[in-house]
């Protein structure tokens, strides 16, 4: 009877569950735009334009994947947008030689 009733709701459940850290992580650069800002022009020394830009792209990069994914719209190709943003992560952040992060 639970499965009856829940079963047009549980894909909706199940997609939001797997693409929570990316809707979190695109909410939280929202509310910390200028601290995100900062953090990349600091550690790459590249201006505040292009840390703006970076930062943008990851607000956009992760929040419209969310969106899409949710939507059911161009699931394949928001996947592949979200994997593109955690390589990009990866490498401004300098979480590549983190062995403690990437494991985790």
């Amino acid at each position: 009877q639970f499965l009856r009733v829940t079963k047009q709701y549980l894909p909706h459940v199940a997609h939001l569950c797997l693409i929570s850290t990316f809707l979190e992580d695109g909410i939280r650069m929202w509310f910390q735009w200028s601290e995100q800002r900062d953090y990349i022009d600091g550690t790459w020394n590249c201006g505040y334009f292009l840390a703006s830009i970076f930062v943008f792209v990851n607000l956009f990069g992760q929040l419209s994947g969310c969106i899409l994914v949710l939507s059911r719209n161009f699931v394949q190709y928001a996947c592949i947008g979200l994997f593109g943003i955690i390589a990009l992560q990866t490498i401004a952040y300098s979480i590549l030689w983190d062995l403690k992060f990437l494991m985790r």
